[in-house]
């Protein structure tokens, strides 16, 4: 009897390990597919991103903007080669050099006129070729790796012998069913996301009563319907954050290498009226949120 009920506990969780694996490889290539498409987008040049605007903007160029140019610059070196002729005693004191000087002054202010445009273009490919290595970052590199982290979390929930379900919700209209179902469960876990910190106040309405704590992924949605969180410094993020970029910009460290950077501290932080409505006695290393 031992081997069947054991047999069907395995069962249970091998359903559910294979139901949540499925769930967030679908959640982590959309993820990825995302990334590569907004990487896409950003690395396309002016005439890929609109080449009407881009034609547009050429043909003003080279039928506006680049005579108008070359009238100013003519202007500009007959004005300096008049003053240039009677500076020298109207050619009595005569150089060859000085006439030599403005030939080429005068050429190379011509081919940048002329050229004004394709030097523009060419800082934007430039920039383009940057995005685009750092696209292959992202894409090659940077992509979410959903087979390690599954083992991992299906790891170590399995030696600590916990078993987990999840609650889906699509959109705000869910949120209070969901909460709902989920209040079968001894505590909830709610990672970061928008919808339920938008609507943490209602996921409270539904597990404060019903005496389920919540354990939140973020400070907002603890606020709104948790018990208790681990909570970043956003501004010690932004100053790792600097120091990467530090690194990248000046040091020239390759990104493709660089080893991914973590907050350098957490802090253990409760809500007092939701654990004091619970009956929640609080670990001492925690401190009340403002």
């Amino acid at each position: 009897m031992d081997i069947i009920i054991e047999a069907i506990t395995q069962w249970i969780k091998d359903f559910l390990i294979e139901a949540i694996t499925g769930n967030l490889e679908d959640m982590f290539a959309d993820v990825n597919t995302k990334v590569a498409a907004i990487a896409g987008e950003v690395g396309k040049t002016p005439e890929q991103w609109n080449s009407g605007v881009f034609a547009m903007v050429r043909s003003l160029s080279q039928s506006v903007v680049v005579p108008i140019a070359g009238l100013v610059i003519a202007a500009i070196l007959s004005y300096e080669l008049i003053h240039m002729v009677i500076d020298r005693n109207n050619m009595h004191d005569f150089e060859t050099f000085i006439f030599f000087k403005w030939i080429i002054k005068a050429g190379i202010a011509a081919y940048v006129v002329n050229h004004t445009f394709d030097f523009i273009i060419a800082i934007f490919e430039v920039a383009q070729n940057m995005v685009q290595q750092s696209a292959g970052v992202i894409d090659a590199n940077a992509s979410i790796d959903i087979s390690s982290a599954l083992a991992s979390i299906t790891t170590e929930l399995e030696a600590k012998g916990i078993t987990c379900k999840e609650y889906a919700f699509t959109d705000s209209n869910d949120v209070a069913s969901m909460a709902q179902q989920a209040t079968e469960c001894d505590v909830l876990y709610i990672p970061t996301d928008n919808t339920a910190a938008a609507y943490s106040e209602t996921i409270a309405n539904v597990v404060v009563p019903a005496k389920v704590p919540v354990i939140a992924g973020e400070e907002g949605i603890c606020r709104g319907c948790g018990a208790a969180t681990l909570t970043i410094s956003y501004y010690d993020l932004g100053y790792k954050t600097g120091e990467m970029a530090y690194e990248i910009l000046v040091n020239g460290a390759d990104v493709s290498t660089m080893p991914i950077a973590f907050a350098p501290q957490f802090t253990k932080k409760y809500n007092a009226a939701i654990c004091e409505a619970l009956g929640i006695t609080v670990p001492d290393d925690y401190i009340p949120m403002d």
